[in-house]
This record gives C-alpha cells, structure tokens and sequence, in this order.
C-alpha cells in the first residue's frame, strides 16, 4: 500500500527547531565569562536523558522538564564554582530554556509547512516551557503538545500514539521531524513517518554532529525549508 502523504507533522523542539546550545552558550558566558559556555551547555544537556529515565523508570515521580532541568542545574552549578548563585539567579537562568532561538530557517520553513499540514510539536519540554520558547522566537505552532499531555517522556509510545488519537488519524498519517535518530526510530516503531533534519552545529561547532545516512527515514532534509520543498513535490 502506498504511504500516505502525512496530515500533521510533529516536531522535535530541541536540536530541531531550536538552538539549544548556542542560547545557553551565550547566556552563561555573558553572565560569567570566565565559564567555558560551550562545555557548559553540553554538560547540562547530558544530564537530560538520565533524569528521564529516572521518571521513566519510577525511581522519580512525575516531574516536568522544567523541574527536571533545574535539578541538573543545581547539581552542576558548584562544578562550575556558581553555588553563590541566589535562588532568583538560578530560577531565572533555569528559564533560559524558554528563551531559546530557533535555527534561521524555522520562520519560513515552518510558515510554508503550516500552509498545508498542521504542524505541531511533540516535545518533552512542558508546555508552559514550548508556548514562551515559541512566543519569544516568533515562532507558530497549529497546536503544542508535549510529554507533560501524555505524562510520559519519548519514547514511550504513548507520545507517538497519542499524537494520532488526538487527531484522530493513523499513525502512517503523521510524520515525526526530528535531527535525533533514536527519537525517529521510535516513532517509526510505533507506525509514524519520519523526517530526519541536519543540524550539524547542534553541539556546537567545535563539537560538529555525523548526520544519519539519507535512507534511514522517510525524508532526509538539510532543513525546514529544504523538508517543506520535498513535501510540496
């Protein structure tokens, strides 16, 4: 049977969209010059998946990712010699996750999306966290879902599948885009389309990321705009 042409596409919000490392990069060194930003916005990022996990596997009761960030801050912080820092210095940097810019094609890509299918994320950011990060950038979405709707973390299969029975479609009919492999595996596991987005510079770009070969999913694009040309075709 011929793969059907995806009704909604749900987005990776981290890496794909946004530029999680270059915004807090930026943030803490302008804070605190003599911090090495890049390397402390990995480290922050690392801790991500493990707290998840610990969610994931009971060992942590629900939690958002909001909470779930500031738990890694305030382990790292003395590291890194900031354990001076107030609690309104750290509540508000922890927030910087709220304030982050997105990639220089998302405006158009995503405006030239939206004009066809409805375009949505599904991320585990709360969604307190995805409607100010998408506010502050400027940015529309047809709907913000996250992991906190489901109270599940990706890639439980409640996030993909939950996407389908809110819109109320097969999962062939939805089209995960993502520049995180294991997040697209997932979501083809459990029936979804996927669309793999270069995003090199990630990590930043002394710390430059192998793309997934162009076979691995459905779509392979350089980006947004490049992944809403493919669909138009």
């Amino acid at each position: 049977m011929t793969t059907p042409s995806p009704h909604v596409l749900a987005f990776d919000v981290f890496g794909t969209v946004a530029d999680w490392h270059g915004t807090i990069r930026d943030e803490i060194t302008t804070r605190e010059p003599a911090i090495d930003g890049a390397a402390f916005a990995r480290r922050w990022r690392a801790g991500y998946r493990p707290a998840m996990d610990r969610v994931a596997t009971g060992e942590w009761p629900w939690q958002s990712l909001d909470a779930l960030h500031r738990r890694l801050l305030d382990d790292m912080l003395g590291d890194y010699g900031l354990d001076h820092w107030n609690e309104a210095a750290r509540a508000d940097f922890n927030r910087v996750w709220h304030r982050l810019d997105v990639w220089p094609d998302v405006p158009e890509g995503l405006a030239r999306l939206r004009r066809d299918r409805i375009c949505v994320t599904l991320s585990n950011g709360n969604i307190g966290l995805l409607t100010q990060q998408a506010r502050h950038a400027g940015i529309h979405w047809d709907c913000i879902l996250s992991a906190e709707n489901f109270r599940r973390y990706k890639p439980d299969a409640a996030t993909y599948l939950g996407v389908a029975e809110i819109f109320d479609c097969r999962p062939q009919e939805i089209m995960m885009v993502a520049t995180h492999q294991n997040d697209l595996d997932a979501a083809a596991g459990f029936g979804l389309q996927t669309a793999y987005i270069e995003r090199p510079q990630e990590f930043g770009a002394d710390a430059p990321k192998t793309a997934s070969a162009p076979g691995d999913n459905d779509c392979h694009a350089r980006d947004l705009i490049d992944l809403a040309s493919q669909l138009a075709s």
